[in-house]
């Protein structure tokens, strides 16, 4: 059992009415309360005028058990789920240079759940959706090949 002051990771996901104002209520729940938002994550629920936010966070349980009660509160929240039993994914778009080793490159990315995505006259782009602990080591695995950029998506989940 974790000790409740210590910062635990957290993965709050909720399913809202897609409509205006809502994520600056989500977010200013945080912000009130001094957490910071590692990743946030918005899209529409197919078929329907939801929109499923997921949020990933790290902090002191008590407050992020408060967070998920005052967020149950929210309007218009439907369904607020924090559970462990979740199926996290993460992407992350890195351009290399294109003097890099292109089959190298691919090997990695797909060591990783991903591929090459798009190669242009000067750059390579990969591409990997994987568990957010291996898009970190994959990020650092690709410091050989002098990435030019990295961008990284937000966490979506799914409880399973």
């Amino acid at each position: 059992m974790s000790n409740i002051n210590s910062n635990v990771r957290r993965v709050v996901s909720v399913l809202v009415e897609n409509e205006s104002s809502v994520l600056s209520r989500i977010s200013g729940l945080f912000a009130g309360r001094g957490y910071n938002i590692e990743t946030l994550t918005v899209a529409p629920v197919p078929n329907s005028n939801l929109s499923h936010v997921t949020i990933a966070t790290k902090g002191n349980a008590k407050v992020l058990e408060q967070i998920t009660k005052q967020l149950h509160k929210l309007i218009p929240v439907y369904k607020v789920i924090e559970h462990n039993e979740m199926v996290e994914k993460e992407m992350v778009l890195i351009k290399f240079p294109i003097e890099q080793n292109l089959a190298d490159i691919q090997v990695l990315c797909s060591a990783y759940n991903g591929g090459i995505v798009n190669v242009g006259d000067n750059m390579i782009i990969g591409m990997v959706a994987d568990e957010p602990c291996r898009v970190k080591h994959f990020i650092e695995a690709t410091e050989r090949y002098n990435p030019i950029e990295i961008v990284r998506g937000g966490v979506v989940a799914i409880e399973r």
